[in-house]
């Protein structure tokens, strides 16, 4: 008896071409290179140019995946964008992607669930193409966090940075194993109790604003080990592998000391773990389809082998997806 998974046919990424570094921040606020690097492993990250738009980063990602996996945008059933930074409150990024796509069938939507955005995406995504109700779907992790930045925070100003990355979904018949190519499963979750650990303190419906993010960095570091490490034994017992079986170990992008705590609390070496949170800093939803874009450009990730992507992002909200490239 043969299942329907959703396999990755391709995926894309854009970053905007201004960079951040670590000593250009340092003449704008109160901190140093060394007390960045040291604390978060941050060199630099990307900032949107005035103008740039989180939908126009999530339009060059969806170009350069549709790019990259051979499909016109007229074979699109459904385009989701996971961002916590619409360009407006409404319409949806994913309906302003669509229209500059040009697709004019099926139906497009944004998810926000902050940096767990793009797993929570891939949970949405699987959940429409195991139904039937969408063969082929365009996954868009997209965000310009450097607009809720409070640049006189160092807490929290020098973590992040703006881009956008995207996956191809379609549909195909497997054998129902976990050798199948593919989306195995995904685990998603969330605790709205944490609410007061990570936010922006501003919005349409509370203040009409957008708000600055603010966070309590030593609670969010001790509670993201602990969920993702549970998010990821999660996935390996439903697809009925070991930790150990994962080839590459693709993290939401937060702070380089939080991916060193979670494969340590693994027991799975730091060498199994991409990271690009050096270059391009904390870019919330875009992170992981970043991350992964990397590692498949370079090399690392091959056909065949076995992912473990994680996030964990405000809310709180937490979760992982296993894939067989």
């Amino acid at each position: 008896m043969t299942i329907i998974r959703s396999q990755v046919l391709g995926l894309g990424a854009y970053l905007p071409s201004t960079i951040l570094t670590n000593e250009e921040l340092a003449r704008r606020v109160d901190t140093s290179d060394d007390w960045i690097t040291e604390r978060t492993g941050i060199r630099s990250r990307r900032v949107a140019a005035q103008g740039e738009m989180t939908s126009h980063l999530a339009h060059n990602a969806a170009l350069a995946a549709l790019s990259n996996a051979g499909v016109k945008a007229e074979e699109l059933d459904l385009i989701v964008v996971a961002t916590t930074t619409p360009d407006e409150t409404f319409p949806s990024v994913a309906t302003i992607v669509q229209a500059r796509l040009g697709m004019t069938r099926g139906a497009a939507f944004d998810i926000q669930a902050v940096c767990s955005g793009f797993i929570y995406g891939l949970a949405v995504a699987d959940n429409f193409i195991r139904c039937g109700q969408a063969k082929t779907v365009l996954l868009i992790g997209a965000e310009t966090m450097s607009r809720l930045m409070d640049w006189t925070d160092r807490t929290t100003c020098v973590l992040f940075g703006d881009g956008a990355g995207a996956v191809v979904l379609r549909a195909a018949e497997c054998e129902g194993t976990s050798a199948d190519r593919g989306i195995l499963t995904t685990q998603i979750y969330s605790d709205g109790r944490l609410h007061d650990l990570l936010y922006v303190d501003g919005g349409p419906s509370s203040t009409q604003t957008t708000g600055h993010l603010r966070m309590q960095g030593k609670e969010v570091f001790k509670h993201a080990i602990n969920n993702i490490t549970s998010a990821v034994h999660a996935a390996a017992e439903a697809a009925g592998v070991s930790v150990n079986d994962v080839d590459w170990f693709i993290p939401h992008q937060a702070n380089q000391r939080i991916l060193d705590g979670t494969a340590k609390k693994l027991g799975v070496p730091g060498s199994r773990t991409i990271s690009t949170i050096a270059e391009h800093g904390n870019t919330s939803a875009a992170s992981v389809p970043l991350a992964l874009a990397t590692a498949v450009a370079d090399g690392r990730v091959k056909r065949g082998q076995l992912l473990l992507l994680e996030a964990m992002g405000g809310g709180f909200t937490w979760g992982s997806a296993l894939i067989r490239w």
